[in-house]
């Protein structure tokens, strides 16, 4: 039974002068159902147009639960999303502090983040699991598991893309290519100089490619075919990776033919979904939300620290779930944070890396409470960033200013 103890959760946000205020609002309290009806009370508030974005907490005691919720408007001109890597341009791990001041200036300045993807331990500690893509670079090819992207008309989707990418001999036989991981004991895998100044590889055949003709280069986008020219051969591995070249790593059990230097190659980095002239995308996983309706999970529902992102018409949601700490929030599961996102209006939702990984910032400061006690160092981010007004001369968008105080309960 549902009971009909009034429980009260707290709530916080910013104005659209950028002051932060506190109110309480009643709820309905039960554990399985708790954070779903707090969502029902956040969204009572009234919208207030040309603020742009509208952060709330909601903190459930009886569970108990800490949730951070960013509500950002899609109809903004200025706002757009990135993607970030660790210390701006190489694969490795960093805290979403450090990955947010890596932003170029000139994109303009960073609002709000939530953490990306999953990564992968070992050699290659910080290799994004899934598809990235930042600033229209392609970082890492898609995994198993959704991802969230852009489209080129602006429309966000949460799908699972398959990568094709491969590299085409001089003899027209072809072979798959990984994207800046470690490469397998019978496989081949393409480096850019987004995996740092080397390949980090042990031994194996080496090709250094650099551009041929006139044709497309770096940096890798995709959707694209390159056209390159085999600069040098080597054998030892752990092959120096340029701006301005590319590494194709080849393990010796591999049946390839012989190159030699001067041969020609086509390097094919096509996608299922098309994803060429996408600017922005990042992996994740599952998909929480499909059409306003929660997806089919086959695992238990387990209480960990969540991060997701969701949308409808009308806006983006970053929700961050505190968890793992008896005192302050236990955790949800996918089921009810798939839920919780469709209580808040989603149409779709993604769920994000979790953990130790989640992590809610805004304007400069972590927002959530991360399980660890500190920010744990991530594999990339997602940040919602407000364009230059140079970069439109046309733009009238209120400007967001970052809070000027705190207000207290």
């Amino acid at each position: 039974m549902i009971s009909r103890d009034t429980t009260w959760v707290r709530q916080a946000g910013w104005n659209g002068r950028g002051q932060m205020f506190v109110f309480l609002l009643p709820c309905l309290g039960l554990l399985a159902v708790t954070p779903v009806l707090a969502a029902d009370n956040a969204l009572r508030e009234p919208e207030r147009r040309g603020r742009g974005i509208f952060y709330s907490h909601d903190e459930v005691p009886d569970v108990p639960l800490s949730i951070h919720v960013l509500k950002i408007e899609r109809d903004r001109p200025d706002f757009e999303f990135h993607t970030t890597l660790s210390k701006g341009a190489a694969i490795s791990l960093g805290t979403m502090t450090e990955q947010t001041k890596s932003l170029p200036p000139a994109l303009g300045k960073p609002l709000a983040a939530i953490n990306g993807d999953f990564w992968k331990d070992g050699r290659y500690d910080g290799d994004p699991e899934g598809l990235q893509i930042m600033r229209g670079e392609l970082i890492s090819a898609p995994g198993p598991r959704a991802c969230f992207w852009i489209d080129t008309n602006g429309q966000p989707h949460a799908t699972n893309v398959s990568s094709h990418l491969k590299v085409t001999w001089p003899n027209n036989t072809t072979t798959l290519l990984g994207l800046n991981e470690e490469r397998t004991n019978n496989g081949a895998v393409l480096y850019t100089s987004a995996v740092g100044p080397s390949t980090r590889t042990k031994k194996g055949p080496e090709l250094i490619l650099e551009r041929y003709a006139e044709g497309d280069w770096l940096p890798l986008h995709a959707g694209h075919t390159f056209t390159a020219r085999v600069r040098e051969v080597r054998d030892a591995g752990d092959s120096p990776v340029s701006s301005n070249t590319l590494v194709l790593s080849l393990s010796s059990p591999l049946q390839v033919p012989d190159v030699s230097t001067g041969a020609v190659l086509k390097i094919s980095t096509d996608t299922t979904p098309d994803l060429r002239g996408v600017q922005s995308a990042i992996g994740g996983g599952p998909t929480l939300v499909r059409e306003g309706k929660v997806a089919n999970f086959t695992a238990p529902p387990v209480r960990h620290p969540r991060a997701a992102i969701g949308w409808n018409d009308k806006f983006y949601f970053f929700v961050v779930v505190d968890g793992r700490q008896p005192k302050l929030s236990l955790g949800i599961s996918l089921q009810d944070l798939a839920a919780y996102m469709i209580k808040l209006g989603c149409e779709h939702a993604l769920n994000l890396d979790g953990g130790g990984s989640a992590t809610f910032w805004i304007y400069g400061n972590v927002m959530n409470s991360p399980c660890y006690g500190y920010e744990r160092p991530m594999a990339n981010a997602l940040l919602l960033v407000q364009k230059p007004a140079n970069q439109n001369p046309f733009l009238h968008s209120t400007v967001v200013n970052e809070p000027s105080s705190a207000g207290q309960e």
